[in-house]
């Protein structure tokens, strides 16, 4: 089943190397590092020379309840923050893939999390990534990286921000906190790395 996710993701290439603007919902429960993810992204976006934008769900943050972040990232101005169909889902809990799965473009990746989705989603026409990203955070020593292990992924995946800068990144928020960036840094590595 693996093997059948990586190779429809292939065929996506192509048309998203012609792309300017990228457009990414990161969605799970409260908790996860859903709002992280996004400001990371946009972070890493602005290093990188591009116009972004970052839209939190602040409303469902409470561990447990569901939560949601958007991101855009273009070689263009952005005339609006928000992202109703996304180019790249990141699911990391089953009712985030339910709920957003059928939304993500046509040729779009979807990036979801073994560890706590039963198996590999099925929807046709877009590039599929399904890592087991709890597990991998868990191994590295704190199960709260897994959000960091899901942007690894999301950077190999669609080439839209370099590691370098996304690391750079991590580093400037996680400014005077080195042993919660080093964490961090080993989980996007993972992530990168991947278990397909």
């Amino acid at each position: 089943m693996k093997r059948h996710c990586k190779k429809r993701l292939k065929s996506t290439k192509a048309h998203r190397a012609k792309k300017y603007c990228e457009e990414i919902l990161c969605a799970g429960f409260g908790g996860q590092g859903i709002m992280f993810m996004g400001k990371l992204l946009a972070q890493a976006g602005l290093l990188s020379g591009k116009y972004v934008t970052w839209m939190p769900s602040y409303g469902a943050e409470v561990r447990g309840g569901t939560a949601y972040s958007m991101a855009k990232i273009s070689n263009r101005e952005i005339a609006d923050p928000v992202v109703t169909n996304p180019d790249i889902l990141i699911a990391m809990n089953k009712p985030s893939l339910l709920k957003y799965e059928g939304k993500v473009k046509e040729d779009g990746i979807l990036i979801s999390n073994r560890s706590l989705i039963d198996n590999c989603p099925k929807r046709k026409g877009i590039g599929l990534v399904n890592i087991p990203m709890t597990e991998i955070a868990s191994k590295l020593g704190d199960t709260r990286g897994a959000n960091m292990v899901a942007i690894g992924a999301l950077i190999k995946r669609s080439k839209i921000l370099s590691m370098k800068n996304v690391i750079l990144a991590l580093e400037y928020i996680l400014k005077n906190k080195k042993d919660l960036f080093l964490l961090n840094k080993k989980a996007l590595e993972a992530g990168y790395k991947g278990q397909l």
